[in-house]
C-alpha cells in the first residue's frame, strides 16, 4: 500500500491527499474490470437478475454470520453466496423451468430468509443498512486485498475459459457435442459471480449493485462489433464510471455507488445514440 500511496501523492489531484480517497481509488481500479468481465456474460447469459439474487443471498449470509458472532461477516456472506450460487445451478441443470423463474424462486426465498434472521428476537434491521447502500470510502487495505486477489483469479478464469463459457451459455447443446462440461461451466461462473457480489457488497451496496453487473455489457453491446471488442468496451466503461462516478461524489459529497450507477447509465444513453446513428 505504501507504493500506491507514494504514487497517489505523485498527482496533482486534491482529493487524493487523503488515505480513504487513496483506498477508494485502488478499489475502484480492482472492482470496475471485475464488474466489466463479469457482466458480459451476465448479459450474454440472460442472467441479468442473477446478480441481484445474489445479493440477497450474501445479504442473509451476513446476517447469519453477525448472529454466530463473526468477526467478519462477510465471510460468511461468501461461503453462503457459494453455497446458494452452486444450489441454483444444480436446480436450474435439472429442471425444465426457466431461467428466469428460477432467479426469481431462489431471489425471493433469500430476501425472507435474510429478514427473518436479521429481525430475529426482535432485532433492528438498522445496522444492515449500510449494506443496502454501501460506503466505499470505509473500504480497508485488508479488503482490498481480497478484491486483488479475486481480480487474479477471475483474470485467470477469464482467460483459460471465456470462451467456452460464452458456447456453453449461447448454445449449451452446441458445447455439450464438443465435450465441454456446460454444468461444470456454469457453476465455476456462478461462484466466481457468488465471491464478486460478496466482496463489492459492503463498497457499492446491495440496492444498486446488480446495476454496475449489468449497464457495462449492455452499453458494450451497442458500439462492439465483435466479441473481443464486447469484452473490451465492458471494462473500459466499467473504468471509466468507476472513476468518473468517484471523483463525482467526493465533489458533490454523494454516494459514490450511485455515482458510478449514473454514469454508466449516461454511457449506455450515449452509446444507444451511437449505436443509432452508425446504422
Amino acid at each position: 500500500m505504501s507504493i500506491w500511496y507514494a504514487i497517489c501523492e505523485a498527482l496533482p489531484f486534491e482529493m487524493l491527499q487523503w488515505d480513504f480517497m487513496k483506498n477508494a481509488l485502488l478499489a475502484i481500479l480492482l472492482m470496475a474490470p471485475l464488474f466489466g468481465l463479469m457482466s458480459t456474460m451476465i448479459v450474454t447469459g440472460k442472467m441479468s437478475f442473477f446478480s441481484d439474487a445474489l445479493g440477497h443471498s450474501a445479504f442473509t449470509g451476513i446476517a447469519i454470520g453477525s448472529i454466530f458472532g463473526l468477526a467478519f461477516p462477510i465471510w460468511g456472506a461468501v461461503i453462503f453466496s457459494i453455497v446458494f450460487a452452486l444450489l441454483f445451478s444444480y436446480v436450474r441443470s435439472r429442471s425444465n423451468q426457466a431461467a428466469d423463474t428460477l432467479i426469481g424462486v431462489f431471489s425471493s426465498a433469500a430476501v425472507a430468509l435474510g429478514i427473518f434472521v436479521a429481525t430475529l428476537d426482535g432485532n433492528s434491521f438498522t445496522k444492515y443498512n449500510k449494506y443496502l447502500i454501501g460506503d466505499i470510502l470505509s473500504v480497508t487495505p485488508a479488503e482490498i486485498g481480497a478484491l486483488a486477489l479475486t481480480f487474479v483469479g477471475v483474470a485467470v478464469f477469464w482467460i483459460l475459459c471465456s470462451n467456452r463459457l460464452t458456447l456453453a451459455s449461447m448454445y449449451p447443446q452446441l458445447a455439450s457435442s464438443r465435450g465441454i462440461p456446460v454444468g461444470l461451466s456454469q457453476a465455476l461462473f456462478t461462484t466466481a459471480i457468488a465471491v464478486v457480489v460478496t466482496l463489492t457488497i459492503p463498497s457499492v451496496g446491495l440496492l444498486i449493485l446488480n446495476s454496475l453487473l449489468v449497464l457495462p455489457a449492455a452499453a458494450a453491446r451497442n458500439v462492439s462489433r465483435n466479441l473481443k471488442q464486447y469484452h473490451l468496451f465492458s471494462v473500459l466503461f466499467a473504468l471509466l464510471a468507476g472513476i468518473s462516478g468517484l471523483i463525482a461524489s467526493y465533489y458533490l459529497g454523494s454516494s459514490a455507488g450511485a455515482a458510478i450507477s449514473l454514469v454508466l447509465a449516461l454511457i449506455f444513453a450515449i452509446s444507444f445514440c451511437f449505436r443509432k446513428v452508425r446504422r
